[in-house]
């Protein structure tokens, strides 16, 4: 059975971006990279670098900000720099582990490749492009250094991996859905509409849609939470709330599972 990779190129105004898919059996993955005002908003994986180098051609961007570290978002950084030599800005704390050698289970390494090591600068509160300034939002659940960035002036939100989908069902181990919440909360205090995500894409009513989001994972946390002081197991409540079984789970050797959202809100109500 073959890796297989594509892409496809879209715009909505202002905005670019090009849509890379990887996939093995039944397991697709996908993640987007954005340009607008001269800022690219992350940069692929090095699976995808053959679709990658054309666009980053095209829209010759005049620097990177980074949603956060994962290698399908940071896996094109290195052939940035080294080919173009543009700045590169991300949260602090991912800094230094993007300068060493990438360290994640191999079944990562074969999706997305091995991310080469790269240089950023720290992102401020804000940063400008051409002509509009931008507020950056701290949005951690995902990652712990995951980034919102917003468009002061188009009202435009590039939310990265904070909404991926209106019903999570898989997280990763590390993720934590009660700092999701509350990251999703945050975002909810500024004034945007549409929505930029790294896999669902362009969402016209992103508010909405994150507000969908939001009532659909306090609903998953209150019955989590409703189970759990009645005495059942995690497995016991990942049967009631999430009986069916995902094909990443096996494929990701538990790394991703819908019972990662159930223990991250346990752990969150026992901390008080």
């Amino acid at each position: 059975m073959l890796l297989k990779t594509n892409a496809k190129r879209g715009t909505m105004g202002q905005v670019q971006w090009i849509h890379n898919f990887v996939s093995f059996g039944p397991v697709r993955l996908n993640v987007i990279v954005y340009e607008v005002d001269g800022i690219l908003i992350d940069t692929g994986s090095i699976r995808v670098i053959q679709f990658l180098q054309p666009f980053f051609e095209e829209v010759q961007a005049e620097q990177v900000v980074i949603t956060h570290s994962h290698e399908d978002h940071t896996g094109g950084a290195a052939f940035i720099q080294q080919k173009y030599g543009i700045p590169i800005y991300m949260n602090e704390k991912s800094i230094a582990p993007c300068k060493e050698k990438a360290t994640y289970p191999l079944y990562r390494k074969v999706f997305w490749g091995k991310r080469p090591p790269f240089e950023a600068k720290s992102i401020k509160d804000t940063f400008t492009s051409r002509t509009a300034n931008w507020k950056v939002i701290h949005t951690p659940g995902h990652a712990a250094d995951h980034l919102s960035f917003l468009n002061e002036q188009t009202g435009q939100l590039f939310s990265g991996d904070l909404y991926v989908h209106p019903e999570t069902k898989v997280i990763l181990r590390e993720e934590s859905i009660p700092t999701i919440i509350q990251s999703i909360k945050r975002v909810l205090q500024y004034d945007f509409k549409e929505m930029f995500c790294c896999h669902a894409g362009y969402v016209p009513n992103g508010r909405e849609a994150f507000e969908q989001k939001l009532r659909y994972l306090e609903n998953v946390q209150g019955e989590v939470l409703k189970l759990h002081e009645k005495g059942s197991s995690v497995k016991e409540i990942q049967q009631h709330i999430f009986p069916k079984s995902y094909p990443i789970t096996k494929l990701s050797f538990g790394e991703w599972d819908s019972k990662h959202i159930i223990t991250s809100i346990i752990q969150e109500a026992k901390r008080g």
